[in-house]
C-alpha cells in the first residue's frame, strides 16, 4: 500500500509519498510560493538528489498535478501512474469537537470542516483547499483527515474548559483544544517502545519545541493536558507567538487604540522570541545574538526555557509524576543548550541529564544520567509517517 500524505499551507504544499510495507518514504516535496512568483517545485526522489522544478503555480490544484507529474515522470518519478496510490492523508489543523480521530473525507466531513474554520482561520482554510485539490486532480483516490486536536480530545473537562461563562463554550465552543497531535502521539508511543513498555503503562512528557511549541502530559497513553488552548497561540514562548498572557493586555491594548487586526498580529506575528530579543524569530539566531552579549536576546532565551520548565512541573502535579520527557521538533532535536537549560536544577523532580550525551544533533538517543529517576528522550518527529499510519489504518 503506498499513501500520499499532503500537508497544506496558504502558500505551500509539502508532500511525502511512502510505501507501507516497510514504511520506506519512496519520495518526498514541497511546492513553494503558490499563487506567487517565482514559485517552485522541489521534488527529491527517495536515495536520490533533490530535484528544483521551476514552474507557474497559481494554485493548490496545479501544484497537485505538478506533484502527481513528479512522481510518475520517467526519469525523476516513483510510480508509473496514479493506480499505485491507494489512499491520501492530509494533515487538518482544527477538528473542534466534532472529531476525536482520523476520518475518511466525505461531504459531511468536508462541512464540518467549514464550520470550524472560524477556530483556525490561518490554518483551516489551506488544508481545506489541498483536499479540494486532490479531488479534483486525483478523482476517487480515497482521501483521510487527520487532526491537529483529535488526540487531546481525552483531556478531562476540568483541564480543557475555561472559567468563562458556560454558555460561550455552549455558543461558540471556546475552550482548549490544543495542537501538534500527531507528533505528541507519535513521539509518546516510540518513547514506550524504547523503553521496553507499552505506552498505556507510562506517564510521558512530550515537547515538541520549534518555531510553534507546545508541551502534552500523556498518561497511559492518553492526553490529560497541554500547552496551546482555544487557538495555537496559548502557551510557550514561541517563534512569534506570545504563549500564555493575561488576558487583559488584549483589552487594555483595545483601549489605548488598537483595533482587533492590530491586536491579533502583535500576539501571533511580532510576539515570542522575536518580541522580546528584535533580532529574529529563529531562535538559533537570538541564542547566537545572546552569546555575543545581547542583552534582549537573552531575555528571550531565558524566558523560552522558563516557560518550558514551568510546564513541566505542572505537568509533573497533573500526573503526580513522570516516568520520561521527550524533546522533538527543530529546536528539541537540534539545540543542546535548550535541551540542557530545561532539565538543569530538575532534579527535585528527578530529572538529570548526561550533558556528554547530549551533544546530539536529530538523532534518537536517550539522554538520562545514569542516576536519573525520569528518562530523558529526543525523538525525531515524523509527522508525515503518523498521517500515514493513521491513513493506513482507516483505509484497511
Amino acid at each position: 500500500m503506498k499513501i500520499l500524505v499532503i500537508n497544506c499551507g496558504s502558500s505551500s504544499l509539502k508532500y511525502q509519498l511512502i510505501d507501507m510495507e516497510n514504511e520506506e518514504v519512496l519520495a518526498k516535496g514541497l511546492c513553494e510560493r503558490i499563487g506567487i512568483n517565482d514559485s517552485v517545485l522541489n521534488h527529491t526522489p527517495g536515495g536520490r538528489d533533490k530535484v528544483v522544478i521551476k514552474v507557474d503555480l497559481p494554485n493548490h490544484e496545479v501544484a497537485i498535478r505538478e506533484v502527481i507529474k513528479a512522481l510518475t515522470d520517467s526519469e525523476i518519478g516513483v510510480i508509473k501512474d496514479l493506480s499505485e496510490i491507494s489512499a491520501v492523508g492530509h494533515r487538518v489543523v482544527h477538528g473542534g469537537e466534532k472529531f476525536a480521530g482520523s476520518v475518511p473525507v466525505t461531504e459531511a466531513v468536508m462541512k464540518a470542516l467549514n464550520e470550524c474554520t472560524p477556530l483556525a482561520p490561518l490554518h483551516n482554510p489551506p488544508n481545506i483547499i489541498g483536499i479540494e485539490a486532490v479531488t479534483a486532480g486525483m478523482p476517487g483516490i480515497p482521501q483521510v483527515g487527520v487532526f491537529d486536536t483529535a488526540f487531546h480530545q481525552s483531556m478531562p473537562e476540568k483541564a480543557y474548559m475555561y472559567a468563562l461563562p458556560y454558555e460561550l463554550y455552549e455558543k461558540f465552543g471556546i475552550r482548549k483544544y490544543g495542537f501538534h497531535v500527531t507528533s505528541h502521539k507519535f513521539v509518546a508511543e516510540r518513547c514506550a517502545e524504547l523503553m521496553g513498555k507499552d505506552v498505556s503503562e507510562l506517564k510521558i512528557i512530550t515537547l515538541h519545541i520549534g518555531s510553534g511549541a507546545s508541551i502534552a502530559a500523556v498518561m497511559n497513553g492518553k492526553c490529560v493536558d497541554t500547552s496551546m488552548g482555544f487557538t495555537p497561540l496559548d502557551g510557550l514562548v514561541m517563534g512569534t507567538r506570545c504563549g500564555k498572557i493575561d488576558p487583559a493586555v488584549i483589552t487594555f491594548l483595545l483601549k489605548h487604540g488598537y483595533d482587533a487586526k492590530e491586536v491579533d498580529s502583535i500576539l501571533n506575528k511580532q510576539s515570542g522570541v522575536l518580541g522580546v530579543s528584535g533580532v529574529s524569530a529563529d531562535t538559533r539566531d537570538v541564542w547566537a545574538a545572546a552569546d555575543n552579549g545581547n542583552r534582549r536576546a537573552a531575555l528571550a532565551r531565558d524566558m523560552f526555557v522558563y516557560r518550558i520548565k514551568a510546564y513541566i512541573g505542572e505537568y509533573m502535579a497533573a500526573m503526580n509524576g513522570a516516568d520520561a520527557i521527550v524533546f522533538t521538533a527543530g529546536c528539541g532535536e537540534n539545540d543542546s543548550y535548550t535541551r540542557e537549560k530545561v532539565c538543569e536544577d530538575m532534579d527535585f523532580f528527578g530529572i538529570k541529564m548526561d550533558k556528554t550525551k547530549n551533544n546530539v544533533r536529530g538523532r534518537e538517543v536517550d539522554l538520562s544520567a545514569e542516576d536519573s529517576r525520569v528518562k530523558v528522550f529526543v525523538i525525531p518527529t515524523n509527522e508525515e509517517l503518523a498521517i500515514a499510519r493513521e491513513t493506513k489504518r482507516l483505509r484497511g
